[in-house]
């Protein structure tokens, strides 16, 4: 069993490489995938034989009717965690349901391309366990954007779409677009969908 210091953060692994001496070992990676379709697409995984983990809470949800249930919150929105080799890993990214591996930008890369991102074991094992015991909710803070940061949008119907990142103070950003005479028109979008531009 691997050992880790507590001080583990995001590794990478450098494209067509595997463990030592040729063998090829399974790590954890992160998947981006549509939002709200986490737990749908965990259990397709799950069933073609990929270990797979979507952050999930436990929580009481109150409905305007005053109907209240337990239900089980993802916390980190579009992303579903896989433990597998790299060559697994290869076959993953070209099915349907998965948009694409997270890369480690902060990484110098070794080979062509970006490093793809692999979350330490000791990491996983913390956050499943602060999702199983904490009695109250996880907040999840999703890569920080400054205000200011110049930004792309990666994926969806705005996908192309560049501006700037405009803070809330309730935490949450806004893209804004500079429409020079008019001002300026910002809308709100999870900062999983965005990339800086460099």
């Amino acid at each position: 069993m691997e050992t880790h210091k507590p001080t583990d953060s995001v590794t990478t692994a450098p494209n067509g490489v595997g463990g030592a001496v040729g063998v090829d070992s399974a790590r954890w990676y992160v998947a981006i995938v549509n939002h709200n379709s986490e737990k749908a697409t965990a259990q397709r995984l799950a069933k073609a034989g990929y270990t797979v983990y979507v952050a999930t809470q436990e929580e009481m949800r109150l409905w305007r009717n005053g109907r209240r249930a337990m239900v089980e919150r993802v916390v980190i929105p579009s992303l579903v965690f896989i433990r597998c080799t790299e060559r697994e890993r290869l076959e993953a990214v070209k099915l349907p349901y998965i948009y694409r591996f997270m890369t480690n930008k902060a990484a110098t890369p070794q080979t062509v391309g970006r490093p793809v991102a692999v979350i330490p074991d000791v990491q996983i094992e913390q956050l499943r366990f602060m999702l199983g015991h904490s009695d109250s909710p996880v907040m999840f803070a999703e890569r920080p954007l400054a205000h200011g940061d110049k930004v792309r949008v990666i994926r969806g119907g705005l996908r192309g779409l560049e501006g700037e990142v405009v803070a809330l103070p309730d935490g949450k950003s806004q893209l804004q677009i500079r429409l020079d005479i008019l001002g300026c028109a910002t809308v709100q979008i999870n900062t999983i969908d965005l990339e800086h531009i460099v």
